[in-house]
């Protein structure tokens, strides 16, 4: 009798061990999921700047000072410049046109308007965020030289460690910052003119 007992105590602490090995490979699964909308999101950005390089100047939307602030993907409109509003005066107005269009369907996507239930979305990460820096080529006289240095953040599930030095997009936007995520991509735009 008391050798099955010991049998079901030992079957128990087996089948919870699995059930905590089966939600830690949700919460990974999660977290991988996440990671590669944002690479997604990522590369939509830097092939819509590629795409539009007569007006590629209009994409660089953040301060590279105020990347705490000035990104798209919040429903908050003290942090969030509005993509419809911007205003860079390089190229035509269509050129420019496409840009701000361009910059407004990637803040949708930030909010993930890609897929609903209802009135939610819900086709993007927690939280998702999204900068685009612009940094001019110094040895050159013309302004739309450079580089673009296109950031997606989002709000992990387990707190692991903070993003690298100088990936600052959204910063101390998501309480503690070992739950920012961060994946950035740097564009070289050349002037072909």
């Amino acid at each position: 009798m008391i050798e099955i007992l010991i049998s079901l105590l030992i079957l128990l602490i087996g089948l919870l061990g699995l059930a905590g090995l089966q939600a830690l490979a949700q919460r990974s699964e999660m977290e991988s999921y996440q990671r590669v909308q944002a690479i997604v999101l990522l590369q939509d950005m830097a092939d819509r700047i590629k795409a539009n390089r007569q007006a590629s100047y209009c994409y660089g939307f953040t301060a590279s000072s105020a990347q705490d602030t000035q990104f798209l993907g919040s429903s908050t409109a003290s942090v969030t410049p509005d993509p419809t509003s911007l205003t860079c005066g390089t190229g035509s107005a269509t050129y420019e046109a496409t840009a701000l269009s361009d910059l407004a369907d990637w803040h949708q996507a930030l909010l993930g308007a890609s897929e609903k239930k209802g009135t939610t979305k819900l086709g993007a990460m927690i939280d998702a965020r999204g900068c685009v820096v612009f940094t001019p080529d110094t040895t050159t006289t013309d302004n739309s030289d450079g580089t673009y240095t296109i950031t997606v953040t989002w709000q992990g599930i387990n707190p692991t460690f903070a993003p690298a030095s100088g990936t600052d997009c959204a910063k101390n936007t998501y309480g503690a910052e070992n739950l920012r995520r961060a994946v950035s991509m740097v564009v070289m735009v050349p002037n072909l003119n």
